[in-house]
C-alpha cells in the first residue's frame, strides 16, 4: 500500500508521517512546491510518478477570519483543491481521504451532538469552503473517505493550545469564550483512527472527533493546569471578541457512527490533551 500525503507541513500531516513511518509504510509527503493541490498538473505529475493507492489530503486553509477577506484563497484550497484530488484519485484508482470541519454546521441544534444525518448550514466563508470541498469529494466518481474533525491540535503553532500559551505570556488575565462548545481532537487521535478506518475499508462520510465535548473555557482550564501556567482566566461570551467570521456557538459532533463501525471507543478530549502534553513536554 502506497500513501501520498498532501499538506506536508501542517500539524495533521505530521501525525500521519510519524504513524506511517512507525508502521514502516511506503509513503510520500512532498513539499508544496511539488504537490500544490490547486495545481492539476502537479497533482497529475506526482500521481503518475508515485502511483499512490491512498491519497491523504491534509492540505487546508484554516484561517477562519481571514477567509472572510480572501474567500478566493479559502475556496481554492478547501473546495477546488479537494475536487482536483478526487479527479486524480479516480483516474489513478486511488482512495482519497479528506478532512472537513464542524464549521459546516450553524450551531442551532438543541437535542444532542451533531450526527452525519444533520443538515449542514455554515455561518462563514471558511465553513462554506469546507462544505463545498467535502461535497466535491463525496460526489466524485472515485472512492473516498471524508472525516469531519473539530478543534484540531497537535505539533505546530496553528492551534488553540499554542495560541493560548502565547497569550498567557503577554497578559495577566486571559479572556476565554465560555459559550463556544465543540470537541478538541488530538492529531494522533485523528491519524490513528483514520488508519484504522482504512484497515476496515470504510467509505463515505464520518465524524471523527474525540469523545465528549467542552467549551473553549473548559479546554483552556485543562491546558493551563497541564502546562503549569498560573494566570487568571475570565469566562466571557465569544461575541466579546467581535471577530470577522461568525462562529457556531455549538458544533460538537458525535463519533458514535464511526466508533460503532470500528468497534472501538475513541479517547475523550481530556485524554487527548493530557497525551499531547506528555508527548510534547516529556521531561516537564
Amino acid at each position: 500500500m502506497k500513501y501520498l500525503i498532501a499538506g506536508k507541513n501542517g500539524q495533521l500531516a505530521k501525525a500521519f508521517i510519524r504513524r506511517l513511518g512507525e508502521r514502516g509504510a511506503d509513503f510520500l509527503a512532498p513539499e508544496k512546491a511539488d504537490l500544490d493541490i490547486t495545481d492539476p498538473q502537479k497533482i497529475r505529475s506526482i500521481c503518475e510518478s508515485y502511483g499512490p493507492d491512498v491519497i491523504i489530503n491534509c492540505a487546508a486553509y484554516n484561517l477562519v477570519d481571514k477567509a472572510e477577506e480572501e474567500p478566493g484563497n479559502a475556496f481554492a484550497v478547501n473546495a477546488s483543491g479537494p475536487a482536483l484530488l478526487a479527479d486524480a484519485a479516480g483516474e489513478h484508482k486511488a482512495l482519497l481521504v479528506h478532512f472537513s470541519s464542524d464549521y459546516v454546521f450553524d450551531g442551532k441544534k438543541s437535542d444532542g451532538l451533531y450526527t452525519e444525518a444533520d443538515v449542514p448550514n455554515p455561518l462563514n466563508r471558511y465553513g462554506k469552503s469546507k462544505l463545498d470541498g467535502e461535497r466535491a469529494v463525496l460526489e466524485s466518481a472515485g472512492r473516498s473517505l471524508v472525516f469531519r474533525v473539530s478543534w484540531v491540535f497537535g505539533e505546530g503553532k496553528q492551534n488553540f493550545i499554542s495560541k493560548l500559551i502565547g497569550w498567557s505570556e503577554k497578559s495577566d488575565v486571559l479572556q476565554i469564550a465560555d459559550n463556544e462548545i465543540s470537541v478538541p481532537t488530538y492529531t494522533y487521535t485523528i491519524a490513528d483512527t483514520t488508519l484504522m478506518a482504512l484497515d476496515h475499508d470504510l467509505r463515505g462520510l464520518y465524524h471523527l472527533t474525540s469523545s465528549g465535548s467542552c467549551s473553549r473555557f473548559e479546554w483552556a482550564a485543562l491546558v493551563m493546569k497541564m502546562s503549569g501556567i498560573k494566570k487568571a482566566m475570565r469566562p466571557v461570551p465569544m461575541q466579546t471578541f467581535k471577530l470577522p467570521a461568525e462562529r457556531p456557538g455549538f458544533s460538537a459532533m458525535s463519533n458514535e457512527r464511526l466508533s460503532r463501525e470500528l468497534k472501538v471507543k475513541i479517547p475523550g478530549w481530556e485524554e487527548g490533551v493530557k497525551l499531547f502534553f506528555k508527548e510534547t513536554f516529556p521531561h516537564e
